[in-house]
C-alpha cells in the first residue's frame, strides 16, 4: 500500500465499537417493527432511519456540522430509503455502499434462546433478529460515513451510502432499490464500484444465482386401491413424470466451466420442495396431486430458456405418456376403454436471475487486496442463493461486487448473531478500499 495510502487509513482510523454496539442496540430494538412479511407485517423502515439520522445529521449539510449530504427518500408512508454523500473533489470519481437494508425476516421468540427484539451481547456475539442481515452492516456503514463526517479527510472519491427498504419480501412493489434506480437518484455510482453489503462471511461473493418456482399438477384418476388396475396413480405419475423431468433438466444444464472459475458451490439444480393431495382414505388411490419446488440456476444460463424447456418436457411427457415408467405389472397411466390420460400440467411463479460479478473490475480487485491485508486471506466464493435486486443493478448498468461480514451460517436463523470483530474487520476493509481507489486516477 502506498504511504499516501497508508496515511488515510490511519487518519480515518478503525471502528468505535462502543459507537458500533449503542447504534446496533437501538436498531434491534426495533426490529420487531420493520420484520417483513406483509400483509401481517408491514416493515416501518423510517423506525431505522430516524436512529442512523440521530447518528449523522451533526456532521451534515443540513446542521452546518459537517460535509454529509443525506436525502431521505420515502416511496410509501413510514418506508424510506437514505442516500449519504460524502462529496469528493474530482468529479465523477465515486464509489458506493448498497444495500444495507433496514428490513428484517421473521422471528418468533418463542422458537428462540433469547429475545430476538433486543441486543444481548455474549462474549464476540452480538445476538438478535438483524445483526447479521442486515442491521449490523446499517450500523456499520454508519459508523463509516460518521467518521469521514468527524475527520473530514480530503477524498479524490465521492463516497456514497444507500440504506435501502424492502429487500426481504417484493410482494409490495415500488418501496426500495428500484424505485430510486427508477428514478435516476443513483445513476452517477455507475461511474465506479458499487458495493452490495449484504452477505457474509467476510469474503466476497462474487455468484449468486437465479431462481425457478414451479408447479407441478398432477391429473390421475381416483379409485379403490383394491381395483388399482381402474386407477391413475397420480402419486406414480407424479414421482415418475418428475424423474424424467429432471433427468432432462440435468442433461440440458449440466454443470457449467465458469462455475469453477467463480467458485460455485453447486451447479444449477432442479428439485421438489413440497407435496399435496386431497384428503382421502389409505384405500383411495389419489386422482390428483400436486408437486412443487424450484430451480436454482447459475448465472450462466437463461432463465426464459430453462422455463421454454420444462414446458417442453411436460409437453413431451403428456403426449408420449404410454413411454412413461410404470410401477407394478397394474401400474399405468392410460385407461383405454375409459378414454383417459394421466396429465401433467407445470405453471411458474415470478422468476429471478442470478448475477456474475466483473472479476475484472478495478472494483473487485480493490475488495480482494483490501479483504487480504485485513482477513489475512482472500477466498471469493459464489452461492445458489439469490440476490434479485443486485442482477438488476447490474443489467442497468452498474459495476456490482458483494460482499458481508455476518455470518452465514445464522442468516435468516433462529438465533442469528455476529461476531463484532467480524464488524471491526469489515470497517477496517470499507476503509482500506476508499484509501487504495484514492491512488487510482
Amino acid at each position: 500500500m502506498a504511504s499516501s495510502s497508508k496515511a488515510l487509513v490511519e487518519f480515518i482510523g478503525s471502528l468505535d465499537k462502543d459507537s458500533y454496539v449503542s447504534l446496533l442496540s437501538k436498531l434491534i430494538g426495533e426490529s420487531k417493527f420493520v420484520q417483513n412479511n406483509p400483509p401481517e407485517l408491514i416493515p416501518q423502515e423510517d423506525l431505522i432511519v430516524k436512529h442512523v439520522l440521530e447518528s449523522l445529521r451533526p456532521y451534515s449539510t443540513e446542521t452546518g456540522g459537517g460535509p454529509l449530504v443525506i436525502n431521505h427518500v420515502a416511496y410509501h408512508s413510514g418506508r424510506g430509503n437514505l442516500i449519504v454523500e460524502y462529496p469528493g473533489s474530482v468529479p465523477g470519481k465515486i464509489l458506493s455502499f448498497v444495500g444495507m437494508h433496514m428490513d428484517v425476516v421473521t422471528a418468533n421468540p418463542d422458537d428462540w434462546e433469547f429475545d430476538p427484539f433486543s441486543l444481548s451481547i455474549d462474549g464476540d456475539k452480538l445476538r438478535g433478529r438483524g445483526t447479521t442481515d442486515c442491521l449490523g452492516h446499517v450500523a456499520l456503514v454508519t459508523e463509516l460515513m460518521k467518521r469521514l463526517g468527524q475527520t473530514k479527510p480530503a477524498l479524490k472519491s465521492t463516497v456514497v451510502a444507500v440504506f435501502i427498504a424492502s429487500e426481504e419480501n417484493s410482494s409490495i412493489p415500488g418501496v426500495g432499490v428500484d424505485m430510486l434506480v427508477k428514478d435516476k437518484l443513483l445513476d452517477k455510482l455507475k461511474s465506479g464500484p458499487l458495493y452490495w453489503i449484504d452477505t457474509a462471511d467476510k469474503q466476497p461473493c462474487v455468484g449468486t444465482g437465479g431462481m425457478i418456482p414451479w408447479k407441478l399438477h398432477i391429473t390421475g384418476k381416483l379409485f379403490h386401491s383394491g381395483l388399482a388396475h381402474k386407477a391413475i396413480n397420480a402419486m406414480e405419475l407424479a414421482m415418475e413424470g418428475l424423474k424424467e423431468i429432471q433427468a432432462r433438466f440435468y442433461r440440458d444444464f449440466p454443470p457449467h466451466p465458469q462455475e469453477k472459475v467463480y467458485g460455485f458451490a453447486t451447479p444449477s439444480t432442479m428439485k421438489p420442495t413440497q407435496w399435496s393431495y386431497p384428503a382421502g382414505g389409505i384405500n383411495q388411490i389419489p386422482g390428483e396431486c400436486t408437486v412443487c419446488g424450484d430451480v436454482r440456476l447459475t448465472p450462466f444460463y437463461e432463465v426464459k430458456e430453462v422455463i421454454t424447456k420444462l414446458q417442453e418436457y411436460v409437453d413431451d411427457i403428456n403426449s408420449n405418456i404410454e413411454k412413461l415408467e410404470t410401477r407394478g405389472p397394474v401400474s399405468k397411466y392410460v385407461l383405454p376403454d375409459e378414454n383417459l390420460r394421466g396429465r401433467l400440467t407445470i405453471s411458474f411463479d415470478e422468476a429471478s436471475a442470478g448475477v456474475a460479478c466483473n472479476l475484472d473490475s478495478p472494483g473487485f480487485h480493490v475488495l480482494c487486496k483490501a479483504t487480504e491485508e485485513v482477513v489475512g486471506h482472500v477466498k471469493p466464493y459464489s452461492i445458489t442463493g439469490t440476490l434479485p435486486l443486485i442482477r438488476d443493478l447490474k443489467d442497468e448498468g452498474f459495476d456490482v461486487q458483494t460482499s458481508g461480514y455476518g455470518l452465514m451460517a445464522t442468516y435468516h436463523a433462529k438465533n442469528e448473531y455476529c461476531l463484532l470483530t467480524d464488524m471491526c474487520q469489515g470497517f477496517d476493509v470499507f476503509v482500506r478500499i476508499i484509501s487504495q481507489l484514492e491512488e487510482q486516477d
